[in-house]
Order: C-alpha cells, then sequence, then structure tokens
C-alpha cells in the first residue's frame, strides 16, 4: 500500500498539530480541573477549530488530541502478546573502536540508547490498533490502553495499510525530577530514576494515572509496512524521516559513512550526548546501526540480537564515598555473607549505600578498614561493586565476626580452590537452627525456580516464622489454619490474606524440577534437576528410590562425584526423607510437558520451558544430544539463560565438566572448568561461537 504523500510545508503542520493539543490539553485541564481558565471561551474554541481543520488536513491525529472523544479506560490485568517479528536486541560493547569497525563495512546512523521501555505500535489503514511491549523479545504486554495518555503518539496517520513501528516510551529527565518525589514504587520504594518510572507507567492498568506521568514515545525502527518507499530509497534514515512527517518523535540520530575516524565518531558521539542534554532526553548509550535496509537484511541475527548494529554501552560511572562497616548475614547453606556498608552516593539517579564483598579474600585484597575511601561504581548500570580502596595499607582483621552474627555460634573460615587455582575464604555458620539459615531455606523454597509461591514476599515469610506459622516446608499449605491470625495482623487484611492463600493454592501444581529445587540439595539446581526429570521421566519416587541405592549419578550427563555424594547424603538424613515424602500429598507434581500442555491457554512463563527446537532438514544443529557446560560471565545470558537456551536447541546442560561432556561454551573470567576441558581435550567455543553455531 501507498504512504500517502504529505502536501507541502508537513512539518510545519505537525509542529503545528503538537503546539495546539499541548496549549488546549493545558487549558481543559485549567478549566475543568483547578477552574481557573487561562483563555476565554472564544479563543479555546478558535484553537479546536483550528486543531480540527490541520488533523483533516494532515491525517495526523495525536492519540491525546482534545479532538478525540475516547476516553481513558482502565483494564484490569495486561494480556500477552506473541510478536510475530521477535524484537531482539544488539550486540552490546564499551570500546568505541568497534563502532569504527562496524562503520567502516557500509553507511550507518549513529543514534542516542534511549533508556526507557521499548514499545511496539501496530497501525492498519492509518489507525492505531495495538501497542505493546517488549517483554522478552518474543512475547510482550498490551498497553493499548495507555496510548492515549502518552504525550506525542499519533492515534490516525496518513498511511494506508499495515505499519509496525518501535521505538521508546520515555520519560524526559526534568519531568522526572518534578514528578520523583511524589510517587512511590513498589512496596512504597522510592523511584530512583526515569527509566523505572516510565516502565512502571507504562504497564499500569489505568491511563488516567498514566497520564500524570508526562510519558513520550521517540520511533527508532520500521517493522513492516512503507515498502513502497524502501523501493524508492533504501535508506533507514529516509524511512525515519518519513515517519516524523507523519506525526512521530523519531529518536535523534546522524548519518556515518564509511570513511570515518574514530576522532570524528567520538565527535559525533559528543554532539548526540549534548542534544540529549539539552533535550532531557535519558540515555544510557549510543546505538549504531547500518541505513541500507538491504545491507541490514543480509547481516541476519542470532537468537539473541541482530547483527546489523551494536549498542555502545557508556562507561560505568565511579564515586568516591567512605567505608563504615560490614554486615553479615548468614545464608540456606551456613555461608556468612559480607555486605559494605558506605556513605550514600547518586549513582544512575539512585542512592547507593551497600555493595556486596562477596568473601573474605575480597575484603583481605581491598585492605578495607573503617574510615577508608571507596571507589564505588554500578557495574553495567545496575550492580552496585567496589572498584577500589584509595586508602591502602591499614587492612584490620576486626571486621570479620568470630562468632556468627545471628545466632552467636562459632564462625568458621572455609577454603576453597577458586579461579587459576588461588585460595578464597568464606565465612560459616554449622548452626543447623541459626534463625538467618532457617529464614532463606523457607524463602528458597518460595521463589520463582522452586516452588513460585509469588503473594508472599520475604518480610512476610520472617513474620510467619516468628509468629509460629511456619515450622516446615509443609506449613506454607496450611496457612488457612491461622487466617483470623493473619487478617488481624499489621499491613494485613482479607486481600492480602487471599492473595497469598491464591498463590499457595497455584504453587501445589508444579513439576518434577521445581520440587527437587525447592528441596535446596546442596549443588542440585535447575539444570541438574532437568536432566535428573528426563532419565527419571518425572518420576520422583524412582529417583528418591535411587538415591537410596546409592545410584551412580555420575553417569548422567554434567553430574560429578560432589553432586552425586550431596544427593546420597541428603536422601540418607531421616529428616529429609520425611520432608520429601510428606510434602508430596500436599502437590500434584506433573511432568513437564503436561504441566506445559494445562498452562498453555495462557501465556507461560518460559522458566517452565523445556522446549525441543525442530530443525525440519534445514541447517543442521550439531548440539543435538549433546552435554554443553557454561562456564564464565556471558554477555548476552544469565547463567540460567544460558543453561535454558542449551536446553531448547535439543542438548543437556551439564553443570560441572567430565569426560562425557561434548563442549564447553566460556564466557569472561573462566573458573576451573576451562582448565579441566583443556586436559580432557573437550572442544571449548566462546559465546558468540556456541550462538553462529546454532541453526536460524
Amino acid at each position: 500500500m501507498k504512504t500517502q504523500k504529505l502536501k507541502a510545508g508537513a512539518k510545519k503542520d505537525v509542529r503545528k498539530i503538537a503546539m495546539l493539543v499541548e496549549k488546549l490539553n493545558r487549558c481543559r485541564h485549567e478549566y475543568y480541573n483547578k477552574a481557573e481558565p487561562s483563555v476565554p471561551d472564544a479563543v479555546y474554541d478558535h484553537l479546536f477549530d483550528e486543531l480540527q481543520q490541520l488533523e483533516k488536513k494532515t491525517g495526523i491525529v495525536l492519540s491525546n488530541s482534545p479532538t478525540q472523544t475516547v476516553g481513558y479506560t482502565p483494564v484490569s490485568a495486561l494480556e500477552k502478546v506473541r510478536h510475530p517479528i521477535p524484537l531482539l536486541s544488539l550486540d552490546k560493547t564499551k570500546q568505541a573502536g568497534e563502532l569504527l569497525q562496524m562503520a567502516g563495512k557500509a553507511p550507518a546512523l549513529l543514534m542516542l540508547k534511549l533508556d526507557g521501555l521499548t514499545i511496539k505500535l501496530v497501525y492498519e489503514n492509518g489507525r492505531l490498533v495495538e501497542a505493546s511491549t517488549r517483554g522478552d523479545g518474543d512475547i510482550g504486554e498490551v498497553v493499548t490502553h495507555n496510548i492515549p495518555a502518552f504525550c506525542n503518539v499519533p492515534a490516525g496517520i496518513p498511511h494506508k495499510g499495515r505499519l509496525v513501528i518501535t521505538g521508546e516510551g520515555l520519560i524526559h529527565k526534568d519531568d522526572f525530577e518534578k514528578m520523583k518525589d511524589g510517587i512511590s514504587g513498589k512496596g512504597g520504594k522510592e523511584v530512583c530514576n526515569a527509566r523505572n518510572l516510565a516502565s512502571g507507567s507504562i504497564r499500569l492498568l489505568n491511563p488516567a494515572a498514566c497520564r500524570e506521568r508526562h510519558v513520550y514515545f521517540y520511533a527508532f525502527n520500521i517493522l513492516e509496512g512503507m515498502d513502497d518507499f524502501g523501493k524508492i530509497a533504501d535508506s533507514r534514515g529516509k524511512l525515519l524521516e518519513a515517519v516524523g512527517e507523519m506525526g512521530f518523535d523519531v529518536c535523534p540520530f546522524m548519518f556515518l559513512q564509511e570513511n570515518e575516524t574514530l576522532p570524528e565518531i567520538g565527535d559525533r558521539i559528543t554532539r548526540l550526548k549534548a542534544l540529549a542534554k539539552d533535550r532531557q532526553i535519558p540515555i544510557d548509550g549510543m546505538v549504531l546501526r547500518y541505513d541500507s535496509l538491504s545491507y541490514s537484511k543480509g547481516c541476519g541475527r542470532t537468537g539473541h540480537h541482530y547483527k546489523d548494529g551494536i549498542a555502545f554501552k557508556f562507561e560505568d560511572d565511579t564515586c568516591e564515598t567512605v567505608f563504615r562497616s560490614i554486615e553479615w548475614e548468614p545464608g540456606r547453606s551456613g555461608e556468612i555473607a559480607p555486605v559494605a556498608i558506605f556513605d550514600p552516593v547518586e549513582i544512575d539517579g539512585c542512592s547507593v549505600s551497600r555493595a556486596s564483598l562477596h568473601n573474605l579474600s575480597f575484603i583481605r585484597d581491598l585492605e578495607l578498614y573503617t574510615g577508608c575511601r571507596l571507589l564505588v561504581s554500578k557495574r553495567n548500570m545496575i550492580i552496585p561493586h567496589i572498584e577500589e580502596n584509595l586508602d591502602r595499607g591499614h587492612y584490620s582483621r576486626a571486621l570479620v565476626p568470630k562468632k556468627c552474627p545471628c545466632c552467636g555460634k562459632p564462625a568458621r573460615v572455609f577454603s576453597r580452590a577458586g579461579d587459576k587455582g588461588r585460595l578464597v575464604e568464606t565465612l560459616h555458620c554449622d548452626n543447623q537452627e541459626c534463625s538467618s539459615r532457617i529464614l532463606h531455606k523457607f524463602i528458597h523454597f518460595a521463589e520463582k525456580k522452586a516452588m513460585n509461591i509469588s503473594g508472599i514476599s520475604t518480610a512476610t515469610i520472617e513474620k510467619f516464622i516468628r509468629m509460629g506459622f511456619l515450622k516446615t516446608f509443609r506449613d506454607f499449605y496450611h496457612l488457612d489454619r491461622y487466617r483470623a491470625e493473619i487478617v488481624r495482623m499489621e499491613g494485613f487484611g482479607e486481600k492480602s490474606y487471599k492473595k497469598i492463600m491464591d498463590s499457595v493454592e497455584r504453587s501445589r501444581n508444579t513439576t518434577f524440577t521445581r520440587y527437587v529445587v525447592a528441596m535446596d540439595i546442596p549443588m542440585i539446581g535447575r539444570t541438574a534437576g532437568r536432566a535428573l526429570e528426563q532419565y527419571f521421566q518425572g518420576g520422583l519416587q524412582e529417583f528418591a528410590k535411587a538415591a537410596v541405592d546409592c545410584f551412580d549419578f555420575t553417569s548422567l550427563p554434567g553430574f560429578g562425584e560432589a553432586m552425586c555424594r550431596n544427593i546420597w547424603d541428603w536422601f540418607h538424613d531421616s529428616g529429609n526423607l520425611k520432608l520429601w515424602k510428606t510434602l508430596q500429598k500436599e502437590l500434584s507434581v506433573q511432568s513437564a510437558r503436561r504441566f506445559l500442555t494445562e498452562r498453555s491457554r495462557r501465556y507461560i512463563n518460559e522458566e517452565d520451558m523445556i522446549m525441543t527446537k525442530k530443525t525440519n532438514g534445514t541447517k543442521k544443529n550439531p548440539f543435538t544430544g549433546c552435554t554443553i557446560v557454561a562456564t564464565g560471565k556471558m554477555e548476552h545470558f544469565t547463567r540460567s539463560g544460558i543453561n535454558d537456551k542449551i536446553t531448547s536447541i535439543g542438548a543437556t546442560a551439564g553443570s560441572s565438566v567430565t569426560g562425557k561432556t561434548d563442549y564447553l561454551v566460556c564466557g569472561a573470567k573462566p573458573g576451573s572448568k576451562l582448565t579441566k576441558a583443556k586436559e580432557l581435550g573437550i572442544p571449548v567455543l566462546t559465546e558468540q561461537e556456541f550462538l553462529d553455531m546454532i541453526p536460524a
């Protein structure tokens, strides 16, 4: 379908429409909400008529235009939607040299990397029919109801046919500064930055509330439509400019030529950063993407990202602060985790005053002592991290307690081999009755990867343990005994009680893997749980009998001697064996396949999936039936994510390197698994090599 050609002066008309919409909405607010009209009715009517005429002339109607009679309609829940064309991300770098390398292959665009929430808009014959979030790239959430609350999204455009546009929903920095003190996030916590506020606002159920957040949309890509235009100009930049003439705000960008030098690219980055600062646009980097649409298409993609561009992330900012103390907290395994407490500093719009210290060796290497100056960052703009001690030479051993800070029992120093054979020391509490250890066991049991009791918080679990409602895991399924006490507790009521009980009831239908993970057998997580489920065909009794009979679990892919011994020890503990048997009376434990089938009327939680990808005779999958182990920090995956990916391509995700391992996928800072793989002659793949070998 052809795009309707806008008449001369179209850009001027678009700006005029936006100005009139803003002015008329302000006048309406003054008249209806404040009872303080700033203009006479005749002036308002004149402006209204002018807006109507411009909308008719151009075919552009903004979703929040006062000429639209559609009001704000709340929804009860956000529906899920599958993206026919996956909304994949781009590969990332912090090296400007990689931008130069990519730009040297073909003309490209350099644009702002907007810091908000990715949105997809679908238009049919000039009318907006659907808006959704990116979600995980395959499945997003429908937010069409909130589009009238956006400040600048066209509800009607001069384009006949289908048009699908992606962009970023965001809140400008100056708007955020005005609003942040009056808005609370989840659990009443302070909203720390514009990105978080934008993400939450776009997903609100009530568009009237969203309207107060001043959310804007900036287009950065066209997924479908305008094919005729593409035949005339094979240019992503020209296409975005054409979209801008339809009434969309477009993400600011600059054209790059193939012969750009590194200083020239650096200068363009500086200019774009200045533009973002001037317009108060939140960004966290730059994006380079090839201008030619046909060239981009030929670059292909991986399962995670498109190969026609790259995201340039700004270096993590570091701030100086003063170290004050260490908080120590025993986890469910008994390891006592150290957390640094320091004077609050603001990084990326958030106040940061705590960071993990990992272990005793890390503390000793930093030479920490009370009052020393630290350099603190947020790695990848997410995780607080101590980069350096600026006042070395005065390490204080007094920082390490000799007793568990929770139960007061003696603390034990445990040593193990770390990366490159280096000795790593950790602090442990061996008291099985330590209240902190018990609390963390209950928290683990209720976690998403285990029994998934999503309606109960850590604070609530702690209260219930203190009140005597939770003594064993089975007590979760008998909280109805304490209904009267729970509804009378401070901060609770009938709604809170119902939310908890509904979540508990949902968790009764679970899988073999979730159940095994919930039992917290040392070293037996989801990857091992899935391998056990596959081997024992979902039979919990068969698995338990094998463990009691000291079955050789090292015969399973990815199982080493330590894992085997841990399973034997756990099942030879009478208390654990009793828990294993009695808890099953409360649950319906199904195979993962049946579990997914019964949930398929709703959208599936991806973490429940055990997928087998069918290649149907296209490119042969070299990984089918293989055992693959991953080690080190991955660029595109979490540890759980890389194992899910391995499973999805028909392979088994191993947890340790053995003679039965077929491949080792190696990320940054690999550990002893790499050394063992080399000793055994096991093929080692980089993360990118692994992705490139997966059939498209």
